[in-house]
Formats: structure tokens, sequence, C-alpha cells
């Protein structure tokens, strides 16, 4: 099987891309002690109700977002990407 110069380049690009400021986010979410708004907000140079905001948009995409008080700070993650 040969692959196109057109091929090659799509895939080599796929692995270096960069990941955007929503998928690290993402990431944050879905860690097993998910990450509180502080955390989000830093990472992605974001205001905190930008991020709130921006989980609200993965509620209505399906994601399931449960929220829990730890040490007084509250933390998120993701719990279902509801087939997302």
């Amino acid at each position: 099987m040969t692959t196109t110069p057109a091929a090659k380049s799509a895939a080599a690009t796929e692995k270096s891309a960069p990941k955007t400021k929503n998928q690290q986010v993402i990431d944050l979410l879905s860690r097993k002690g998910g990450a509180t708004l502080e955390e989000m907000s830093t990472l992605a140079s974001w205001q905190p109700h930008s991020t709130r905001s921006f989980m609200t948009g993965l509620k209505k995409k399906g994601h399931v977002i449960d929220s829990d008080k730890v040490d007084g700070m509250r933390r998120y993650r993701i719990i279902s990407n509801g087939g997302v």
C-alpha cells in the first residue's frame, strides 16, 4: 500500500498539532480528581465566567459534569461524555 504525500502530511499534522484550549480543559475535567475553576481558567487563560460558560456548552453537547466540594474547593469532573 502506498501513501500519497497529502496523506503523509495530514498524518504528521495530526500528531504534531498542539491541543486546543478546549481539549486541554476537557482533559483536566476527565482526570480522576477533576479540576477546580481556577485550574481550568488559568490553563486556558479564560475569565471564570467564560470557563463556566464553556462547561455549560459541554453539558449541552451531552457531557455529564459532576461537582464536589473537596477541602473547601469545588472540583468539577466529566463523569460521562454522553456518547460524544
